[in-house]
């Protein structure tokens, strides 16, 4: 891709939501030439002796804008870069922090999630950008999670632990020790609807053991840059179960799916940016699942 504009790096915005923790705020767009993959909350951590980068973006230009505002904030090295999950809007700018002894962490079955799919993304988001994105925009992990582990940037610890199957079968899920401070990646969506690519039963059995995590805020994977915790959880939940219920009513009935893609989960479109882009896409993958309850 060209290279990333002044312009670009000044339109980059990173708040400090409390001392240490800094998050950019993504667009609640889809992905488009336009906004170049900028659609996802990402962001950084701060200790005594390093940095950890939670998601990078999606593309490679967004990597890099992350990567200068990093450099603007602290003259400590990034060791850690983490991946939420393995969709492209967290992790295709990943390349801009190669390079740099920092170690790739994701959840355990990442790399087969996104090899599975490289190829797919890799041609998609080339034509969506309109030059051309090479394969090592994947990074591989070095280091995977299969239950929890702890890393220090330097009296910073930051516990990482990695969920069953919710919104992807990769979801990890990052703590910040010293400030309280929860980063969900896409397992909470705020004001941009869910979107299933995993499991809703999984998602909701999920959303009831988060909620008991003692934390003061959260950064969802989309939605505003900081949220109150649990409370945040309390819509997201609502529409998932709406969606269950609906679609296990039409099951019941012997009715088919498109008969529930149809009429699923409508009294809810208010509530949400982006309804129309991905509620029937919900409606189909939960069908998927509970047809075979």
């Amino acid at each position: 891709m060209s290279p990333v504009t002044v312009a670009e790096l000044r339109a980059f915005e990173v708040s400090e939501i409390t001392p240490g923790v800094f998050v950019h705020q993504g667009r609640i767009e889809p992905m488009s030439a336009g906004n170049l993959g900028d659609i996802a909350n990402i962001g950084f951590i701060v200790g005594e002796r390093c940095v950890a980068v939670i998601d990078t973006g999606g593309s490679p230009r967004v990597g890099i804008a992350l990567r200068s505002a990093v450099e603007a904030r602290t003259n400590k090295p990034i060791c850690y870069v983490i991946n939420t999950h393995a969709h492209p809007d967290h992790v295709l700018g990943n390349n801009a922090f190669t390079g740099q002894d920092a170690t790739f962490i994701t959840h355990e079955d990442y790399a087969q999630a996104l090899g599975a799919r490289m190829q797919i993304y890799l041609e998609r988001f080339s034509a969506l950008y309109g030059q051309p994105l090479s394969a090592d925009v994947i990074v591989p992990p070095d280091r995977t999670v299969a239950t929890t582990v702890s890393i220090n940037l330097g009296n910073r610890v930051l516990k990482l632990t990695a969920l069953p199957t919710g919104h992807t079968n990769t979801d990890l899920i990052v703590y910040d020790v010293r400030s309280a401070t929860l980063w969900t990646g896409d397992t909470l969506f705020v004001h941009h609807i869910p979107v299933l690519d995993g499991s809703i039963n999984g998602w909701l059995a999920i959303m009831q053991r988060l909620r008991y995590i003692q934390a003061r805020r959260a950064v969802p994977g989309h939605g505003p840059a900081t949220v109150a915790w649990p409370r945040a959880l309390k819509a997201q939940r609502g529409y998932l179960n709406t969606v269950a219920e609906g679609v296990r009513a039409v099951i019941d009935r012997s009715g088919t799916i498109e008969q529930a893609i149809d009429t699923v989960g409508y009294q809810t479109c208010n509530q949400w940016l982006l309804f129309d882009e991905y509620h029937r896409r919900n409606v189909t993958a939960a069908f998927v699942e509970l047809e075979w309850e």
